[in-house]
């Protein structure tokens, strides 16, 4: 399934998008996609509803954040072999930690803000996985279980504020709007091996980034793994899960960043697409 939150910023509703690719109002079967409704038994109940019988929405609403009130926003850093080796770094041996402000989370389709002193603001197309049930001291073998569903992620960053603000890379991710997501959440029933997706980003119609998930140094099920050993996951809790190569970090013989008016479309494979158009904050 290919579940999605429409509407108004802070005031989004519930949706599916049908075979046709139709979007239907799923309001009167779950409160939102979130929590508790992204539970086992939730998506058992949606999978078995008749799509033709919701109702149709009409016009071309917002799509918003496809995971509502994200609880932990977890991101792991250097984790594809292809861009530890375009930036340098050593590969790590346990997976890098570093979280994303929920106040970040936008719609897939929003504008980027970069924020005031932005010189260095940097794209990353990146694997969101989004868990459906608490996990606490998981093995890889049973991981994969306690994933609702996938989607994509744009985990915009800026650089300076990232090496050189003195702290952890948070503070360069976690401006207003660096955290695109969606379009839609599709269920992990959809994609029964997420370590071979293809993945890429342009910007203004150049491509920049080109990889798969296959190239990930930990996989989907360790990240939950080593994850869910250090706290308990819960449903709704987002991780971001790694980029590869063609970041502007990454660029030869000096970076280029983004600027106002630039324009980024990403795509992962049955995962659909996002754009977004960079602006500046005032």
């Amino acid at each position: 399934m290919k579940l999605v939150r429409y509407g108004a910023d802070g005031a989004e509703k519930p949706g599916l998008i049908d075979a046709n690719g139709e979007l239907r109002d799923l309001s009167g079967h779950v409160t939102d996609i979130g929590g508790a409704d992204l539970s086992d038994a939730t998506m058992a109940r949606l999978r078995a509803l008749d799509s033709a019988t919701l109702p149709k929405v009409s016009g071309a609403p917002r799509i918003g954040p496809c995971v509502g009130n994200i609880g932990k926003f977890l991101c792991i850093g250097l984790n594809y072999s292809d861009h530890a080796a375009e930036t340098g770094a050593a590969i790590p041996e346990h997976p890098i930690l570093f979280f994303k402000a929920n106040s970040a989370v936008v719609g897939p389709n929003d504008d980027v803000s970069m924020p005031r002193g932005s010189v260095s603001t940097d794209w990353e197309v990146e694997l969101g996985v989004v868990i459906g049930k608490a996990a606490k001291y998981v093995s890889k073998a049973d991981a994969l279980e306690y994933v609702a569903g996938y989607c994509i992620i744009n985990d915009v960053s800026e650089r300076h504020f990232q090496a050189n603000l003195t702290g952890q890379w948070t503070k360069g991710k976690s401006c207003d709007t660096f955290g695109p997501t969606g379009p839609w959440l599709v269920t992990r029933d959809d994609i029964p091996d997420p370590q071979n997706l293809d993945m890429t980003l342009d910007v203004n119609g150049s491509r920049r980034q080109t990889g798969n998930t296959k190239t990930m140094i930990f996989n989907v099920a360790e990240i939950i793994e080593h994850l869910s050993g250090l706290m308990t996951l819960h449903p709704g809790d987002v991780i971001s899960t790694g980029t590869p190569p063609g970041v502007a970090l990454g660029m030869k013989p000096k970076p280029v960043y983004l600027k106002t008016g630039d324009v980024m479309d990403l795509h992962i494979e049955g995962l659909g697409q996002q754009r977004q158009t960079v602006t500046q904050d005032t």
